[in-house]
This record gives structure tokens, C-alpha cells and sequence, in this order.
């Protein structure tokens, strides 16, 4: 169980400050290809909040998408209602956009065509209250977060998702069908080399392994299990080798690198490294860089990795850029492909702020979008880009 002073910490926020417009970034290539999908969670319906990105990173509104499913909230969540990672993902060589209905068990597959989503496809998760997806090559495993927790593994294919016979397990965890956002599990990733798959669990503090056979079926009936770095293990993120395995826990704000061995154990490769920071649960990689949201105080930090694979901050106060009073309830994160521009929902705030990486790992804000689903009883929380 999270303790005490981080629950506290998590609904905390930072006095405000004003951020001053960033300078225009040239423009390169068309950009039928650009946009950023943000996942409205709703729960009498969830939709894809669709926006145009322009050679600068910033965006105009571009429709939305009922998913065919109902958004979800879980207990006592804080300010992000799925209490997870990769809840939306864009997966560029299927060209398909992959979203959680937590409130109805079920995914949903749009084929994206720039900002446009077609050929709508809902599937069962194959459990409770499913919050995150993994992709690599072909196929996809979904999270579910309700009662036991489980892993539902689904090929791709053209006309969406097909799941997969014998790839169901259960991560044997003692939720309800709508989960504690705190015992919940954080995140489902399938390593680099598609033979390990990860998840995280909160409150056990463990990182959890299933093999993968050479046709993506787990090898094994329980997972491996690994007791975290650190507490509170929640976003997994990966190097730009794939050999080294990042995982930001949220009770002390640290990053921990690993890596995953093809039997499932973990190798630390470096101890947690603390941010200064509060309640850090999203990571995601742009380049060499990697940028984490704490939404215990409404701060993004900015690491670098070197060439030997050592992880350090990008500055000694741990804050990529400056908070703002548009951007409180920092959570979720997204890369664009090129690596150029990182996407940060503020689920209190209702908005979405962009910011292009600067040549030392800084963040410069380039657009703000406001009147997405604020976090009340539920909230938006999910965001991906192309």
C-alpha cells in the first residue's frame, strides 16, 4: 500500500508561475501525417479527442471519435482515473490507434489516417477494468486492472484485433471489479525483443515477468516475480538498445534502470535515482532523453542518458521546464515520432500542453489546448502522438 504521505503529496500542487509564449520551431514536411490523440475517459461514453499538429507543435481541434465503449474511475484515485501508462497507443506500423474502455472491459481499435479514425473496432479485454496496452510487432497485450488483474494478448491484424487463444494469466491480485488506484497494476510493456512481458504492480512493489514464446504466447502459467528498486513501480519505459529497462516509482520519485533477462529476472543496473520531485508515475523516452510527469506537484523532469547507459537529470532542480497555472495534475506524456515534441495532459487543469526538446533536454511550451475533461469524478487521461 502507498503510505500515508505519499497519498497526501499526490493531490498537492505547486504555487503557479507564468510561462511566457516559446519562439516558432521551422516547419519540416507536410503534415497530413501529424496529430495528437488525447483520451477523454468519459463515462457515459469515451471519445478520442482529435488534434492537427503543425510543424511547430502546435495544435488545432480536429473532431472526435466515440470509442463504442465507456470511459472508468477508479477508488480513490487521486487525479488520474485509470491510475496507469499506455491506456492510448498509436502504433505506427499497423497505423492503428488502440484504446481502454475501462468501464464497459472492452478495447477498441481505430485505424488512424492522419487525424481521421476509421474502421471502428471494439473488442472484449478479457477482464475487468482494462488501463494499459502493449504493442510489438503484431501483437498487442491488454492490462486489466480489475479484481485479480489479468493479461489479454491479441494479434493484429487488418481488419483490428484478434485475441489470442492460451495467452490469458492472471496476475492473481485482490482488487474489486473496479479497483483501488493504489493496488491497482501501472503499466503492461513487451520488451524490445519481444521475449519478455512486464508489468508493474503498485502496491505489491513487485515487477512482474511473463516470457514470451517465439509466437507471443506467455511461456509460463504465473509471471516472474521481481521485487522492485523502488516502491510504488508504475511506468516502464525502455533505452533507445532496448537492453535497458526504465521504471519510474511514485513514492520517492525515482527512476530505477534494469535489465530483463530472458528468464524474467531483473538485473539492476542502476539504484533509484530520486528526482526531487513529487508523486513521479509517467515516463516516456524522446531520443536519448527521457521526461517523467509528478503529478504531486504539477512538474515535468527531464533525464539524460549517456552512452555507457548512467541516467542524470537534465538540471539540478529536476524540472524540465516551468510549471504553470494552466497545468496542474500533471499525469500522462506523449512523444511525437520524430522525437521533436513531448505532450503533457494536466488533468486538473483540463488541458494539454506541448513543448519542443531543446538540444540539452529542456522543454519549451508551444502550445496549450484547453475544455478537455477535467478530472471530477473521473477524468481524461491517456495521450498519444504521430
Amino acid at each position: 500500500m502507498i503510505g500515508g504521505g505519499v497519498l497526501a503529496t499526490v493531490t498537492a500542487a505547486t504555487v503557479a508561475v507564468s510561462l511566457a509564449s516559446a519562439s516558432q520551431y521551422g516547419s519540416s514536411g507536410s503534415g497530413a501525417d501529424r496529430a495528437v490523440f488525447v483520451q477523454g475517459n468519459e463515462l457515459d461514453g469515451n471519445t478520442i479527442h482529435v488534434f492537427a499538429r503543425d510543424g511547430q507543435g502546435k495544435l488545432k481541434p480536429a473532431g472526435s471519435y466515440a470509442t463504442g465503449g465507456k470511459g472508468g474511475d477508479q477508488v480513490d484515485a487521486p487525479t488520474d482515473s485509470l491510475a496507469s501508462q499506455g491506456s492510448l497507443v498509436y502504433d505506427d506500423a499497423s497505423g492503428m490507434l488502440l484504446a481502454v474502455n475501462a468501464g464497459s472491459g472492452t478495447v477498441t481499435s481505430f485505424r488512424a489516417q492522419g487525424t481521421k479514425l476509421l474502421s471502428r473496432q471494439v473488442s472484449d479485454s478479457g477482464g475487468e477494468f482494462p488501463a494499459s496496452i502493449a504493442v510489438r510487432g503484431k501483437i498487442a497485450y491488454v492490462m486489466n486492472a480489475g479484481g485479480e488483474g489479468s493479461i489479454q494478448g491479441f494479434r493484429i491484424t487488418r481488419k483490428g484485433l484478434v485475441p489470442m487463444r492460451g495467452s490469458h494469466r492472471s496476475l492473481g491480485l485482490p482488487n474489486e471489479d473496479v479497483p483501488r488506484f493504489d493496488t491497482s497494476p501501472g503499466e503492461v510493456e513487451i520488451t524490445p525483443d519481444g521475449r519478455n512481458l512486464v508489468v508493474t504492480t503498485k502496491g505489491n512493489n513487485t515487477v512482474e515477468v511473463f516470457p514470451l514464446k517465439r509466437n507471443g504466447l506467455p511461456a509460463v502459467a504465473e509471471p516472474v516475480v521481481n521485487k522492485s528498486a523502488g516502491n510504488v513501480p508504475f511506468a516502464i519505459s525502455f533505452d533507445t538498445s532496448g537492453g535497458r529497462m526504465l521504471i519510474a516509482e511514485a513514492e520517492k520519485s525515482t527512476v530505477t534502470t534494469y535489465r530483463v533477462k530472458h528468464n524474467g529476472k531483473l538485473k539492476v543496473l542502476q539504484r533509484p535515482l530520486p528526482n526531487g520531485q513529487e508523486v513521479l508515475c509517467w515516463l516516456e523516452r524522446a531520443g536519448n532523453y527521457f521526461y517523467g510527469g509528478n503529478t504531486g506537484n504539477s512538474t515535468v523532469t527531464g533525464y539524460r542518458m549517456d552512452k555507457q547507459g548512467r541516467l542524470a537529470l537534465t538540471n539540478d532542480v529536476g524540472v524540465a521546464t516551468p510549471p504553470s497555472a494552466k497545468s496542474q495534475g500533471v499525469i500522462d506524456l506523449a512523444v511525437t515520432e520524430d522525437e521533436k515534441f513531448v505532450y503533457v495532459q494536466n488533468a486538473l487543469s483540463g488541458t494539454v500542453d506541448g513543448f519542443r526538446v531543446e538540444k540539452n533536454g529542456s522543454l519549451t511550451k508551444v502550445t496549450t489546448v484547453e475544455g478537455l475533461p477535467m478530472f471530477d469524478e473521473s477524468g481524461m487521461e491517456g495521450i498519444a502522438a504521430m
